[in-house]
């Protein structure tokens, strides 16, 4: 069954391509022809993005920077990253808005409200959820997986690079891992896979939203969205 509402949880890697520094053109034309395919099937949609791209904790750690800093430069990240895809999304005649957490910037983003988020997803707009939570200490995970609770989304759709699922351990460097078809938010923190945050599963581990995990394909977000089974379906219980 087609899902009427997703959330989709994109990396920032997943703008640009090997050689490029922040984004790519190629990268963000492939992936807004991807969600205007999803939309023109009548599916409601909303993104958050991260911001892997253009800073990492890594770098702050390096430099001895604050932790708050650093987390607030990563919400700006974000905001970069779906003002470009916004952007393109509207060259391909697809309304978009870009909401945020922190601050607006004027003519260029709006606070984040759910009440109009929604509103404009039921008249077909794709909503872009920048600038995490708002607060530092959150990652891009929970953002998402708060978002698309406060939403009512149906699914939060996760492109992974490399990897077509959950395992119990990376298949990349261990033949015998095991990969699961279904797992539920309560296996996934008994075994402590690195899926999502923590804090993440904790928000939706009781809701019924399903978190789609797959290779970062533009025909497997497309499949997923339409209820397809791809990759590993991670629920609040086994069907």
């Amino acid at each position: 069954m087609t899902f009427k509402r997703v959330l989709l949880k994109l990396s920032g890697e997943a703008l640009k391509e090997n050689g490029e520094m922040i984004l790519s053109a190629e990268a963000l034309n492939h992936m807004a022809e991807t969600i205007k395919a999803i939309v023109e099937s009548n599916i409601e949609v909303c993104v958050v993005i991260g911001a892997g791209n253009i800073w990492r904790g890594k770098i702050a750690s390096d430099v001895g920077m604050e932790r708050v800093q650093a987390d607030f430069m990563g919400m700006l990240g974000t905001v970069i990253n779906a003002v470009a895809l916004s952007s393109r999304l509207n060259k391909l005649g697809v309304d978009s808005i870009v909401t945020s957490a922190i601050s607006p910037i004027e003519g260029v983003t709006v606070p984040y409200q759910k009440e109009q988020a929604d509103e404009a997803m039921k008249k077909g707009k794709v909503v872009f959820l920048s600038g995490g939570t708002g607060k530092p200490y959150f990652t891009t995970d929970t953002a998402a997986a708060l978002r698309a609770v406060e939403l009512k989304c149906d699914a939060i759709l996760m492109g992974k690079n490399g990897v077509p699922g959950v395992y119990d351990k990376d298949p990349r460097t261990n033949e015998d891992a095991k990969f699961f078809k279904f797992i539920t938010f309560e296996e996934m923190i008994k075994l402590n896979l690195q899926i999502m945050d923590i804090s993440a599963i904790e928000l939706i581990k009781d809701k019924n939203i399903k978190v789609c995990v797959f290779e970062m394909k533009a025909d497997n977000f497309i499949a997923a969205a339409k209820g397809e089974h791809v990759g590993t379906i991670c629920q609040k219980e086994n069907n």
